[in-house]
């Protein structure tokens, strides 16, 4: 068996409306077509998905709450990590920049799901 690539992260949500607002708002990704019929949504970053999942009884991903990047997460591409901070601030959400000196932050979205953002060029 050979991994080709990549195809989506399916994140349970216990909000749907705010984790929209949270996925396709404050980070901008593009919502897309799903096919299914239970409560969710879907959004395409480059050649992969984010599948939203409506679970209410989700409790918060956070567990390490020293080191968010310790925890399960969804990671994101960006070019500007400064501006991406900015936003992040500017939408009232809290940041925490990589431990590791690296070009990476992470945030978290309204379930605890922790999402980094790691600067590439």
């Amino acid at each position: 068996m050979q991994i080709i690539h990549h195809l989506h992260a399916a994140i349970l949500v216990s909000d749907l409306v705010k984790a929209e607002h949270f996925y396709g708002n404050v980070l901008g990704l593009s919502k897309i077509d799903r096919p299914l019929n239970y409560p969710g949504a879907w959004y395409q970053v480059g050649n992969t998905q984010i599948h939203l999942i409506l679970d209410a009884t989700t409790p918060s991903g956070l567990h390490n709450c020293e080191k968010w990047g310790r925890n399960r997460h969804v990671a994101f591409a960006v070019d500007d990590l400064q501006a991406a901070k900015a936003h992040l601030k500017t939408c009232g959400l809290d940041v925490q920049m990589s431990a590791s000196g690296r070009a990476a932050l992470f945030t978290h979205d309204p379930d605890g799901n922790v999402v980094e953002l790691t600067e590439v060029s």
